[in-house]
């Protein structure tokens, strides 16, 4: 059975018993109130009964007598008389009259005159007034005893017993009964309907779950949230935010809302999703109804991030968005380094031949004697670096790993028709110890100019790379030099825009305007200037605009500095 049928069941058992509970209750209530007022009346005609003149006077007088009248004087005597005009009158189910004895003087039929009374009159003749409910000669009654007093005396010389039939009580309660039963009957019916309100009520917000099945859930959400490295953000039809995983708080940065963490800057389960302290990327994803789930890049807290919103639904019911943050930051690097591996291993291949042929011109010239046009020849091999990358003055590189990044550039950009030229006043006397963030920077910065040269208005397409390090100065640690890179292109400038407009996440120039910008290619998204920033500043640099440029050419002029990056080359006693 399901549980939603077995708690509609239990609530209809309780309310059914509730009912008759209250019923049973209310009827006992009706019947204590009835059977009170009949004590109450049995009372009131009790002291009315005995205190009159003429009863008073009968009952003193027969008390006198050394014995009780006969039966048949009795039923023609006054009292007699008295006692059944007053139950006549009344409707009551007796009205007995005793003498100090407790014989009866007067009483419903005859034949029991002159007999003792069946209930005990002590406490009337001893002069008190009571009210009692006792089954006598004539059925179980409600009723009161009150003495009689002797005239002048204030002596007891009697009883007066009056008393209403239990039956009649019953008869009265009996005219509430539909009154009790239609309200029963109502409370139970408003009692089912509500019932049947909370099953459905109940199968809505479980979605028809069944309690084991919703515990279930529970555990297998818990275990999947926190075990995927994903960032999961769940947000409700109300706008409301239901799940934000610890892997979605270390993506953006953002404290796990503990005690010690800065109220202003966490996000909690139930806090409203358009005041949550996210980037307003993630936010806008979710205010397009019709979205259609395509992924985007956005940069948060250092890291390129690709987000994937999506509607979800459950049987045609809206339950809100569901949010996917994918770290991308460290694929893009490798993606970045892989692809300059793989230029550079082609352009290997290439010119292992070409390497073999220059060796074969040096030789011959060598062996006819021609020394002069050997070593212009070899002159002119080092102006293009000894890989023979098309890079102008590639011998001002020492470092292996930036001749081969730098060349593998110069392959891609030479494709594009865009000369790549290291700068005369370039000077690198260490290694680069950190290649992944240079490669990020260095590799954003060159793209960004090969793609404004391309766009460019000038004939003469060009790029210079400038690299300078400088080395830690002495006491502050030893956390490596500063590496300092200036590049330049031969593109139309940044035009309009400002110089720290070209940092914002999104800003892009990759139509035909020609620039440097934040793309990473052509037709780019618009973070890797950004993203070039954070990083640099991360390490304590930062990467800045030094020029605009002009429409016309040359183009902006970008300075990168990444301390901590290089450090001094070993000597052969070092090593």
């Amino acid at each position: 059975m399901r549980f939603s049928t077995q708690t509609l069941l239990l609530q209809l058992g309780v309310v059914l018993l509730v009912v008759l509970l209250s019923g049973a209750v209310h009827a006992w209530l009706v019947y204590q109130r009835i059977g009170a007022e009949a004590e109450n009346q049995a009372l009131t005609l009790a002291r009315t009964v005995a205190s009159a003149p003429a009863i008073r006077a009968e009952v003193d007088a027969i008390s006198r007598q050394s014995g009780t009248p006969p039966a048949d004087v009795l039923a023609r005597g006054p009292i007699m008389a008295a006692a059944e005009a007053a139950r006549a009158r009344t409707g009551a189910l007796f009205v007995v009259v005793t003498d100090e004895t407790g014989l009866r003087l007067a009483h419903p039929e005859p034949d029991r005159l002159g007999e003792r009374v069946s209930t005990d009159p002590s406490e009337a003749l001893a002069g008190k007034e009571v009210t009692t409910r006792n089954t006598g000669t004539l059925g179980p009654s409600a009723g009161a005893k009150v003495p009689v007093y002797a005239p002048g005396s204030g002596n007891v010389v009697g009883e007066v017993s009056v008393g209403y039939s239990i039956e009649s009580l019953g008869q009265s309660l009996s005219q509430d009964i539909p009154s009790i039963a239609l309200t029963a009957a109502g409370a139970l019916l408003a009692g089912v309907l509500a019932s049947f309100l909370l099953r459905r009520r109940l199968q809505r917000l479980t979605l028809g779950l069944e309690p084991e099945e919703i515990s279930t859930l529970v555990h297998d959400q818990v275990a999947v949230l926190q075990g995927v490295d994903d960032g999961v953000i769940g947000i409700s039809a109300d706008g409301r935010i239901t799940v934000f995983n610890a892997a979605a708080r270390r993506l953006l940065d953002i404290p796990d809302g503990g005690p010690d963490s800065p109220a202003a800057a966490s996000v909690r389960v139930g806090q409203p999703w358009a005041a949550a302290v996210v980037p307003e990327q993630l936010k806008a994803l979710t205010r397009d109804a019709m979205h259609d789930a395509e992924a985007v890049e956005i940069l948060a807290a250092g890291r390129v991030l690709v987000v994937n919103a999506r509607k979800a639904l459950h049987r045609k019911e809206d339950l809100g968005w569901v949010v996917m943050l994918r770290d991308r930051t460290e694929l893009q690097q490798l993606t970045r380094q892989l692809d300059a591996v793989g230029t550079m291993s082609t352009a290997l291949r290439a010119q292992r031949h070409e390497f073999a042929n220059q060796l074969h011109t040096i030789a011959g010239f060598l062996s006819i004697g021609h020394s002069e046009q050997a070593k212009e020849y070899l002159a002119k091999i080092s102006e293009t670096g000894p890989l023979t990358f098309p890079v102008q003055q590639a011998g001002l590189l020492q470092d292996p790993y930036l001749q081969a990044f730098i060349g593998a550039k110069s392959v891609g950009a030479d494709e594009r028709g865009v000369v790549l030229r290291i700068g005369p006043e370039t000077l690198v006397r260490g290694t680069v110890t950190d290649p992944q963030d240079v490669t990020t920077v260095l590799g954003n910065l060159i793209d960004n100019a090969v793609n404004a040269a391309v766009a460019g208005s000038a004939t003469d397409r060009w790029v210079e790379v400038e690299l300078l390090d400088e080395p830690p100065i002495a006491g502050d640690g030893d956390d490596g030099g500063t590496l300092h890179i200036v590049v330049a292109d031969s593109g139309d400038g940044l035009g309009g825009s400002g110089p720290e407009e070209v940092f914002a996440e999104g800003f892009t120039t990759a139509e035909p305007r020609g620039t440097q910008a934040g793309s990473t290619g052509p037709g780019g998204h618009g973070l890797g200037l950004a993203l070039s920033r954070k990083l640099a500043r991360r390490r304590g640099g930062d990467v800045r605009l030094l020029d605009p440029g002009s429409p016309g050419g040359p183009g902006a002029v970008f300075m990168a500095s990444l301390p901590g990056t290089t450090a001094a080359q070993q000597t052969k006693e070092e090593k």
